[in-house]
C-alpha cells in the first residue's frame, strides 16, 4: 500500500469546509497530521470549535485542532454568516464538542512541523483566509522550502469575485496575507470561484448524501441545503458551489481538474479592488508563473468522489 499524504488542513468551518474535512477523514491516502482553526467565515472562538466538531461527528478524536489567528494581519475581520448561519454551521443539530482543542497556537504548530518532518512531505491545505500560513512564513522563513505544496480554495478570475464585484471571500477577508503566500515561492494549486462554481450541490446530489443512512451522511444534507439557499437566490442556481472540497479532491483525484500555469497577482492596495486574484491566464505579462489555476472540473465524478468517501465514515 502506497505511504500515505501528510497534509495540515487549515480551515475557518463553513459548511463547505466540513465537508472537505470529512472527505480528507474518508480517505485513507490523506494523513492529516493536523487542524489549524483560523478566524474567517465566523469567529475563531466558532471556527475551532465546528473543525472538533466535524472530527467527532466523523468519530475522529483523535485528530488534533489547534486555534490560530483571530483576525487578518492588517484589516478588520469581515465574517460571513449570511451565507453560513451564526453558528458557521447551520443546518444540523452537532452537539458540543468533548474533544480538547490542542493547547498550542496553531501557528507555531506549522512552524515546527514543517521543520520537524522531512523536507517535501507536508502538503498545507488552505481552505479560509491565509492568515495563519501567511504568520507561519514571516516566524520561519525557512519553513517555504519544506512545503512539499499548497493546494487552496480562493480567487476568481472570469467569474469575478463573490464577496466584491472583484474579490473572492477568503482573499478579501486577508488580501496581505495571500499577497504574502503567492509571493512565496512555494508551488501552489489555486481552486477559484471559475472551478468551485461548476461544483453545484443539486437537489439529487443532496439526496444522495442523505440515501447513505448514516450520522455523516444525514448532517452533511442537512449542512449542504441550508449552505446552498445562499447561492441559489444569489445566482439563481439549482444547488450551490461546494468550495473547499475540490482542495481535497485534486489531492485524491488531480484527474478531475484542468487548468494551467499562470501568475497570480492579489490586489492589495485599491479599496475598489482590494483582494482581487490578478490572474495571467493569456500571458500577457513577463511575471513569473508561480501557480496551477484550476479552470475546469468533471462535477458527475466529483460528487461521485465526495459519496463514496464520506459513505466510508461510521
Amino acid at each position: 500500500m502506497p505511504q500515505s499524504r501528510k497534509i495540515i488542513i487549515d480551515t475557518d468551518p463553513g459548511q463547505d469546509d466540513a465537508v472537505a474535512i470529512l472527505l480528507a477523514l474518508g480517505s485513507s491516502e490523506l494523513e492529516i497530521v493536523g487542524i489549524t482553526a483560523v478566524a474567517g467565515n465566523v469567529p475563531l472562538k466558532l471556527t475551532q470549535n465546528n473543525a472538533r466538531k466535524i472530527c467527532e461527528l466523523a468519530g475522529r478524536p483523535d485528530i488534533k485542532v489547534y486555534a490560530g489567528a483571530i483576525r487578518p494581519l492588517a484589516r478588520e475581520l469581515v465574517t460571513a454568516e449570511e451565507v453560513h448561519g451564526k453558528t458557521g454551521l447551520n443546518g444540523p443539530q452537532l452537539p458540543e464538542p468533548t474533544m480538547p482543542l490542542q493547547e498550542q497556537y496553531a501557528v507555531d504548530f506549522i512552524v515546527e512541523t514543517l521543520m520537524r518532518e522531512e523536507s517535501g512531505t507536508i502538503t498545507l491545505c488552505p481552505l479560509g483566509p491565509l492568515t495563519n500560513i501567511a504568520l507561519a512564513l514571516i516566524r520561519e522563513p525557512r519553513i517555504a522550502p519544506r512545503i512539499k505544496e499548497i493546494v487552496l480554495m480562493g480567487g476568481g478570475f472570469f467569474e469575478g469575485g463573490n464577496v466584491t464585484p472583484a474579490a473572492e471571500f477568503n482573499i478579501y477577508v486577508d488580501p496581505q496575507a495571500a499577497d504574502l503566500v503567492f509571493k512565496s515561492g512555494i508551488p501552489i494549486v489555486m481552486m477559484p470561484l471559475d472551478v468551485t462554481h461548476k461544483a453545484l450541490t443539486t437537489s439529487k446530489r443532496i439526496q444522495a448524501f442523505r440515501q447513505l443512512g448514516t450520522k455523516v451522511g444525514t448532517a452533511t444534507a442537512e449542512m449542504l441545503e441550508f449552505f446552498e439557499r445562499y447561492d441559489e437566490e444569489k445566482y439563481g442556481t439549482d444547488g450551490g458551489p461546494l468550495h473547499d472540497p475540490c482542495v481535497i479532491a485534486y489531492l485524491l483525484k488531480p484527474e478531475l481538474f484542468k487548468g494551467r500555469r499562470c501568475n497570480v497577482s492579489v490586489e492589495t492596495a485599491s479599496e475598489l479592488t482590494m483582494g482581487m486574484t490578478v490572474i495571467d491566464w493569456w500571458g500577457v505579462t513577463k511575471r513569473e508563473k508561480n501557480a496551477m489555476v484550476m479552470r475546469d472540473i468533471d462535477h458527475n465524478g466529483f460528487f461521485a468522489l465526495l459519496v463514496e468517501r464520506l459513505g466510508r465514515l461510521n
